[in-house]
């Protein structure tokens, strides 16, 4: 442990004073304060907030894990000259109260709880202000002090900042350094905690001039404290909910917490995928681990374009959306959201907002951080949320279930879908019956390499010869969940074609009157699904008699398709080849199947083909994309 910094270091006030410029709501930067106080010696903790608010953020202080806000009310000024325009709302500062956040990831709160751990002598020496006037401006990322020490940071940002021109920040900067010449007489080491905004002009008023008038304090109100309604953190905590619930983790837990605000961002993904799988089950995407690389690339791309170090919560929900899907980007963001060491508010809880806070008794009013970090906006990001449960079951009273159709656009989707594993079955039919022969005159369908390198001692070329397609195929199975279980699945209907260039569909999915997304709009999953092409009419699946030999839901499928197929070869989609009992099935109606392995195709766009949704009515055709999302 070593003693204060030298007159040489720019941090030093003097020989008894060292400044510590930090960056408000920077998880970095408050490691990177404790990390300097736990190497250099102090006795006394001065920070940039004024007296009344001691007490309460002391004992909030204390509390900690759990959040709190110590909000101080303004008092009305009437004698301001301050005259009205038509945003008199927004403008009028008598409005503005200031509140400093009981946040772990502030380095002031930081300081302070090592402070009270340590039995340091705490100091707030700012001056009371009735209506606060913060200097804030946007800051390079913290990040950089993962590599670079807190002096360095700090005199290489020396040259953009800004002289305050706000007449209270100056009488501020003198109070502070007036109180900091008394506090010099009677301690030996003092480290002074502020704004890295306010650290030059401190320094500047404390070295300027030895003695001089302090200014006068207002008249304020004693603050409050107050505990915040969980839904709202992210507006009072300078880092993500979530991440600052690993910040305090790993301080229970005694766990290194120096990468935390990097690695946190992709525990944050793993935990969103939990949720996420845990709500869609199987209609949910494989998040698979290059999945998750690739957002993270996409995150890492994104921040730097911002010209900053580590992702805000929007950068991490645009790159959610684009490589995961709205539903995912959904769950993220309200992972994010979650603190882990919340505890059950009470009826004295305060929501925040941007500037903005409702208090207990539903008031709101425009609100001022003491400790303001970097400026925060609104952006949009355009996502389809789950209908709330009141919607939903409004919607299932109105269901009318004499009228049902598909959605356009899916049918297009899945007949495609269909066209290709026909296709693909057609070609391994043909695939069987080729042969190689010795190259003469022509290559025929190409070389066959793999014979030319077998017989290579004899110099010959051998020539793949494909003979023509046989024969024609008018039905395909796919079986997306084998075996099935016939709880998931217990809506089992047939449909017709509306058209020549639909099949008639014979299928088993769940439920869809469990999951409404919108008037008239249900959705489903497919379990197993049987394509006739071109349509035919045919008896309902699920009812015909002739099928009542079958166990499964498979194996009725099946069945019904080596029955109503007019051509030998029927196509099948499954994760599992046939075993004995699909071949005997096919074997009693005179048919051969074809079997292509589920594999063989796209995860993501099988699960999103295996997603149905049922529309109340063609009518509801007209209004439906507004109201479907995608997993």
């Amino acid at each position: 442990m070593s003693g204060p910094l030298s007159l040489a270091s720019p941090l030093s006030l003097g020989d008894r004073i060292t400044c510590l410029p930090v960056v408000h709501g920077s998880g970095n930067c408050a490691l990177a304060v404790r990390q300097w106080l736990l190497e250099h010696k102090c006795d006394c903790l001065a920070v940039g907030l004024p007296e009344s608010f001691r007490s309460e953020v002391l004992a909030a202080i204390e509390q900690l894990p759990a959040p709190a806000i110590v909000l101080q009310r303004c008092l009305p000024n009437f004698a301001s000259q301050w005259e009205p325009d038509e945003d008199s709302a927004r403008n009028d500062p008598t409005d503005a109260w200031s509140y400093v956040p009981i946040d772990p990831c502030q380095p002031v709160i930081m300081a302070l709880r090592m402070a009270l751990g340590e039995h340091w002598a705490v100091e707030f020496c700012d001056l009371e202000t009735n209506v606060f006037q913060p200097m804030a401006s946007v800051m390079p990322d913290p990040y950089a002090l993962k590599t670079v020490s807190l002096e360095r940071f700090a005199t290489a940002i020396l040259p953009s900042l800004p002289r305050p021109f706000e007449e209270q920040t100056r009488q501020r900067l003198r109070y502070m350094a007036g109180r900091l010449r008394e506090l010099e007489k009677t301690h030996r080491h003092i480290v002074m905690v502020c704004s890295i905004l306010e650290w030059p002009w401190l320094r500047e008023a404390y070295l300027s001039i030895a003695d001089f008038e302090q200014p006068a304090h207002d008249s304020v109100t004693l603050p409050t404290t107050h505990s915040i309604n969980p839904n709202s953190l992210i507006f009072l905590f300078g880092e993500l909910p979530f991440i600052t619930g690993l910040f305090e983790q790993a301080r229970v837990e005694l766990e290194d917490d120096e990468n935390l605000s990097i690695d946190g961002v992709k525990q944050l993904l793993m935990s969103a995928r939990s949720s996420y799988l845990q709500d869609l089950g199987k209609r949910a995407r494989r998040i698979t681990p290059l999945l998750l690389s690739q957002c993270l690339k996409y995150v890492r791309n994104m921040t730097l374009l911002e010209h900053r170090m580590s992702p805000d919560l929007y950068t991490l929900g645009v790159a959610a959306q684009q490589i995961l899907g709205d539903q995912y980007a959904i769950h993220m963001i309200q992972t994010a959201r979650n603190y882990a060491f919340h505890e059950d508010v009470g009826r004295d809880s305060i929501t925040m907002g941007i500037d903005q806070a409702r208090l207990p008794d539903g008031e709101t009013v425009s609100v001022v951080s003491r400790l303001p970090g970097q400026p925060v906006s609104w952006r949009s990001l355009k996502l389809r949320p789950k209908p709330i449960v009141e919607d939903m079951d409004r919607w299932k009273t109105q269901w009318n279930p004499y009228s049902q159709c598909s959605w356009p656009p899916e049918d297009n989707l899945i007949e495609s879908f269909r066209t290709r594993v026909m296709d693909r079955a057609k070609a391994m039919i043909g695939a069987d019956l080729a042969r190689s022969e010795k190259f003469s005159t022509s290559i025929k369908d190409g070389i066959d390499i793999r014979e030319t390198l077998r017989h290579w001692y004899d110099g010959d070329i051998y020539v793949k010869v494909m003979p023509p397609s046989i024969g024609a195929m008018d039905c395909c199975v796919m079986l997306f969940d084998s075996p099935a279980d016939p709880r998931d699945y217990p809506w089992r209907t047939t449909w017709f074609a509306e058209h020549k260039d639909e099949s008639t569909l014979a299928f088993f999915a769940s439920d869809f009157q469990k999951e409404l997304i919108g008037p008239g709009i249900a959705l489903a999953t497919y379990g197993g699904a049987m394509f006739l092409y071109p349509p035919v009419a045919i008896s309902d699946i699920w009812q015909d008699p002739r099928l009542d030999f079958t166990n499964t839901l498979e194996d009725r499928l099946l069945a019904a398709a080596c029955l109503h197929s007019r051509e030998r070869q029927v196509a099948l989609l499954s994760p599992i080849a046939p075993g004995a009992n699909w071949r005997r099935i096919a074997k009693r109606f005179h048919r051969q199947l074809i079997h292509i392995p589920l594999s063989h195709f796209n995860d993501a766009m099988v699960q999103q083909l295996r997603m149905v949704h049922v529309l109340n009515g063609r009518e509801v055709r007209s209004y439906a994309e507004h109201f479907i999302r995608k997993s």
